[in-house]
């Protein structure tokens, strides 16, 4: 390169600097400004009106169970219902045969009336047979009649007396025994003890039927109303227990109980919470509760399995958070994040009682008017400055407000 070509090549070192520094100008002009505290979706929590329900597997069983079984023993000379079908209370199920019954009564009726013609015969000699008695008693002072006269006709008086009392008694007897022929005779037709529902017959015309036999012939099982019985764990009584007498819960509404079928689909009918058993299952831990629901339509057979809906009560200051607000840390705790008063972001270990649809029942760690984080969570530490938005507002759904109901385990 020769030195009278050096002018030119300083003009263009020169051109290429100033639209470097140009650039850089540029960019350091058109830099944005530091970024904000981040945004973040909140919902201010409010105590709402919580109906308190607990869901319990049960199964149903009748509400009364008769087995028919004969109280005499003879053979089966017909069958007077049919099976499955409905009998009320006093109905002739079975005639067992009546014949050797009946001729059982008839012998002791022809026994007492016997018994009934010998005691008045001997109430009507008995006054004769005392006066000779007595009078020989006076005679024998004077030496009219001899002592043997004497004690002759007191020995006749007292086997007379004798006699009458065991006429007596033996006309008690035999009432005994045609009271016992007529019983005996009144259970040859085998009657049904309950209304209800009958099922499948064991026996069959010609059959011999046993007195008290251990087999039943038929059994009869009441449907309406039916019993329900669930099985609670004794912790959850005793927690329950614990939250009405504390008044956290009211008994509005309480004993109420709705039933879900085997297909899902709810019983129309609602039923009445009827007794806790006073016993603790030692195997199980758990107790009985045992419910009565109206069946009209027998839509309801023993040995269903169900689930019960049992109200528990009522909680006036129950506070709800959404499920996507709550965490759980390493261990297991689950955590809240919380927007407090200076705008900064603070950690609240919750206790959970129950989930209720897509949020919790939350029972410690809150307070009404704390706004929990349920959006932008994952970008906040606590002590961080963040803007808290309405989570509705960031297009999630709005808190809701009203009378909830609560389902779930305690």
């Amino acid at each position: 390169m020769s030195f009278g070509n050096w002018p030119k090549c300083l003009v263009v070192a020169g051109l290429v600097l100033a639209v470097l520094v140009w650039s850089g100008c540029k960019k350091t002009a058109s830099a944005p400004p530091p970024a904000g505290p981040p945004e973040v979706g909140v919902v201010t929590l409010a105590p709402e009106r919580v109906l308190l329900t607990t869901e319990l597997p049960g199964r149903t069983s009748a509400y009364l169970v008769a087995e028919i079984r004969p109280q005499v023993s003879g053979l089966i000379q017909s069958r007077l219902f049919q099976e499955g079908s409905n009998v009320k209370a006093g109905a002739v199920l079975y005639q067992i045969d009546p014949a050797p019954y009946k001729a059982a009564y008839d012998q002791a009726r022809a026994a007492l009336l016997t018994a009934e013609a010998e005691l008045v015969t001997a109430e009507a000699n008995l006054p004769a047979i005392r006066s000779r008695a007595e009078r020989f008693k006076g005679l024998v002072s004077i030496n009219a009649v001899s002592k043997q006269d004497y004690d002759d006709a007191a020995a006749a008086l007292r086997q007379a007396e004798a006699n009458l009392a065991a006429r007596k008694a033996g006309v008690e007897i035999n009432r005994a025994a045609v009271e016992s022929a007529r019983i005996n005779l009144s259970y040859t037709p085998i009657h049904a003890p309950i209304s209800g529902r009958i099922g499948i017959s064991n026996v069959t015309v010609g059959a011999m039927a046993t007195a008290y036999q251990p087999a039943p012939m038929a059994v009869i099982q009441q449907l309406d109303p039916i019993y329900v019985d669930v099985v609670q764990a004794n912790a959850d009584v005793l927690r329950l227990r614990q939250r009405l007498e504390s008044g956290r819960l009211s008994r509005s509404g309480a004993n109420r109980v709705k039933l879900i079928l085997e297909d899902s689909s709810t019983y129309p009918l609602e039923g009445t919470l009827q007794f806790r058993d006073v016993t603790v299952d030692p195997t199980t831990a758990s107790v009985t509760l045992r419910m009565v629901f109206r069946n009209p339509r027998q839509v309801l057979l023993p040995g269903m399995f169900v689930r019960a809906v049992v109200q528990e009560g009522v909680s006036e200051q129950a506070l709800l958070v959404p499920q996507q607000g709550v965490t759980r840390d390493v261990r297991g705790t689950p955590i809240a994040w919380v927007v407090n008063q200076d705008e900064k972001v603070e950690q609240r270990v919750l206790e959970l009682e129950r989930a209720m649809g897509d949020k919790w029942l939350v029972t410690g760690g809150l307070a009404p008017g704390d706004r929990v984080i349920v959006e932008g969570s994952q970008r906040v530490r606590p002590g961080f400055p963040v803007r808290a938005v309405p989570f509705a507002a960031a297009g999630g759904p709005a808190p809701g407000a009203g009378q909830r109901k609560a389902e779930g385990g305690l």
